[in-house]
């Protein structure tokens, strides 16, 4: 759930930040290139968390309108009963008028019985025409009751879920405007590593690299597939709130690598958590998932503890060690 809490987090983050980026003063020292680095860390872990609450928020909004299109779909056919009903009851009222009456009529239809026996068929097929009309009735109007109560909940809800959406939607200029300071810190790193390579006359360091060297692991059923989808996504841009076919952000990638293998899983790397099963890490097989930074992020193993991810806006789908951050548990499909 978005609350007060999340956005003090990623408020502190922001300053932290600009913090960084901000020309030093005279009394402090720049920050080291490692120094950067966790802040860099720090920030990505913040804005994972924000990205996996617009996920979740989405996927909640995907299932209320489903329920309000159930429900009205399953008052259709008692709609039709009560239409039927009442036209029912319009022709009774019809021929009564025409016939003089609706309590005549009946009397002649009782009266007309030419034997004892149609005389009690006739009064008997009345009754059922009253009964049924009234249990159409009732039908409806307790069908109708419960409808109205419940549209009225999913309406509550889904308006509630707007306004997450729309807080969400506010916020997402400024976690681009984070992102995009974190960009900026990044290249400084690089430059200053850079520097004091050349200052020593050693290669400078490279940082987000893709490495994914060798062919695909080999595994076999539906953990394979899920893996050779991973595999294939390789070097594809990380875009917030994305699952494919062209950019994928972490749950966006573990859901769409899982599809491919038939099981569905949520756009949300904590409820994928509450979805699959858990196992341990000595357990670990590839396809199954691996989570971190307390449910904000999520990776595919692929074995030889190694991963598949999306990791950050500044950086790509590609291979990573599985210690590449604070682990939070594993899960199998």
């Amino acid at each position: 759930m978005f609350n007060g809490r999340t956005t003090l987090r990623s408020v502190v983050v922001g300053v932290a930040v600009a913090a960084l980026i901000a020309p030093a003063c005279a009394a402090h020292a720049d920050p080291s290139p490692e120094e950067i680095q966790a802040q860099i860390d720090k920030g990505n872990n913040e804005v994972e968390l924000i990205v996996e609450q617009y996920n979740k928020v989405n996927g909640d909004l995907a299932a209320t309108q489903t329920a309000l299109t159930s429900l009205e779909a399953d008052l259709v056919p008692l709609q039709s009963r009560m239409d039927a009903a009442h036209a029912d009851a319009d022709s009774v009222a019809v021929n009564a008028y025409k016939t003089g009456g609706g309590n005549l009529r009946t009397m002649s239809l009782v009266l007309g019985a030419g034997s004892s026996d149609a005389f009690f068929d006739r009064v008997g097929t009345l009754e059922q025409i009253s009964r049924s009309q009234q249990q159409d009735l009732a039908a409806y109007t307790s069908a109708k009751t419960t409808f109205d109560a419940q549209k009225q909940r999913l309406n509550e809800t889904l308006a509630a879920q707007n306004r997450q959406k729309a807080e969400l939607e506010t916020r997402k200029k400024q976690i681009e405007g984070d992102i995009a300071r974190l960009d900026e810190m990044q290249r400084k790193a690089d430059a200053a590593a850079k520097a004091a390579a050349a200052a020593a006359k050693k290669p400078a360091p490279t940082t987000n690299t893709n490495t994914n060297p060798g062919a695909p692991p080999k595994v076999n059923g539906a953990a394979g597939k899920a893996v050779a989808y991973a595999w294939a996504q390789r070097g594809k841009q990380y875009v917030w709130g994305a699952a494919g076919p062209d950019t994928f952000d972490c749950s966006g990638l573990t859901m769409m690598a899982w599809k491919a293998a038939g099981v569905t899983l949520p756009h949300n790397a904590a409820q994928q958590y509450a979805k699959v099963r858990h196992i341990s890490r000595s357990q670990l097989q590839p396809g199954d998932l691996v989570f971190y930074n307390n449910l904000g992020h999520v990776g595919i193993y692929i074995g030889d503890n190694q991963i598949i991810h999306a990791p950050n806006s500044r950086t790509v789908v590609k291979v990573s060690p599985i210690d590449i951050d604070t682990l939070y548990g594993y899960g199998r499909p």
